[in-house]
């Protein structure tokens, strides 16, 4: 399928335009690079290259290597040159390529871009987006396949949104352009609709053409149900969704709750579905351990434990690196079979 689809309905109408979540993320750039010229991309093959999962496609030739910069390999480099750039007014985008490479620059991340605004006072914003590439499933081993958005989540002075489709792609990435302050937007692989990977069929779907936001902090029910909650984000929205379409001839009805943000986190949302179904599956490509799956069992028990009508479960990464072996990727990883499992295994308590 193309990036776009413009095929004529029944009614010889034009069907709804349909994205790829890497055009979408890259059309909501380049909105906001157009309505205000201080929006800036920089960052490794973000130019001619057009980022390596589509993320900035386009945005070179429309905008010029003024406004969107090819840097070096240096990850401290070029993300303390955002952070210096959004201190004077500017709204820059940096892609660090993989999450994984955060360790490198870490000290401008949570030392600087996260802390500027608390150290000041107030009186200096750091309106910068930290874009990055999150996820494993295709074989590219330990230092290329983690999430580790429960690491930023962890510290303060950080916005964190993790969009799961096309439409939440553009509007998270055009909210967290327009806030003052520092927001890491993660995005999985597997839900960019890129030819060269095994691509979901959720990620290409319907964006609207226009500017907008979708609100940060704000989790979406996408599939209301009655008799288990799953909490989850990314790529594990469409797992659990798989799942929900293939349990349901056989009367489980799962209501599934797309997080789509980290910090803030939805907590309400998280509640009112739990105390509506009585029973709580968090399924996370993070890893298990002081992650957000213990987060989020933390805040249901602590507000009212009497809300569950059987223990929790999770279902993440334990805590081991992403093997290289397919096998031993997928043993690991939270794929739709270990959340069937933990559904089967849920809703018999």
């Amino acid at each position: 399928m193309s990036a776009t689809d413009t095929t004529a309905t029944a009614a010889g109408a034009p069907a709804a335009r349909r994205l790829t979540t890497a055009r979408a993320l890259a059309e909501g750039i380049g909105q906001e690079m157009e309505r205000d010229d201080n929006v800036v991309v920089l960052g490794e093959d973000i130019g001619a290259y057009g980022g390596i999962f589509g993320s900035t496609g386009g945005l070179l030739e429309k905008f010029g290597p003024e406004r969107v910069l090819d840097t070096p390999i240096s990850e401290t480099a070029f993300i303390g040159l955002g952070i210096g750039a959004a201190v004077e007014g500017m709204r820059p985008i940096v892609e660090l390529m993989f999450v994984d490479f955060f360790g490198v620059a870490m000290d401008q991340i949570y030392n600087h871009m996260a802390k500027i605004h608390f150290e000041s006072g107030g009186n200096v914003k750091v309106p910068m987006v930290l874009m990055t590439a999150t996820g494993g499933g295709y074989g590219d081993a330990e230092q290329h396949s983690q999430c580790l958005w429960g690491t930023f989540a962890h510290l303060p002075g950080m916005k964190v949104v993790v969009p799961s489709n096309p439409a939440d792609a553009k509007g998270l990435m055009i909210a967290a352009i327009r806030d003052d302050n520092p927001v890491v937007y993660m995005f999985h692989k597997g839900i960019m609709g890129l030819p060269w990977m095994a691509k979901n069929p959720r990620s290409v779907a319907h964006v609207p053409e226009e500017a907008y936001e979708t609100p940060i902090g704000k989790a979406a029910v996408v599939r209301p149900g009655k008799d288990a909650t799953v909490v989850t984000l990314s790529l594990s929205v469409h797992h659990a969704l798989d799942v929900a379409e293939k349990l349901a001839p056989d009367g489980v009805d799962l209501e599934v709750i797309d997080l789509r943000s980290l910090v803030p986190l939805d907590t309400a949302t998280i509640l009112s579905s739990v105390a509506k179904t009585g029973r709580l599956l968090i399924v996370d490509e993070d890893y298990q351990s002081f992650g957000l799956s213990g987060e989020i069992a933390a805040r249901v028990v602590e507000t009212d434990p009497g809300l569950l009508r059987a223990p929790l479960r999770r279902v993440a990464v334990p805590d081991v690196p992403i093997p290289y072996a397919r096998s031993l990727e997928r043993a690991v990883l939270p794929t739709p079979e270990r959340i069937e499992a933990a559904v089967h295994d849920l809703v018999k308590a």
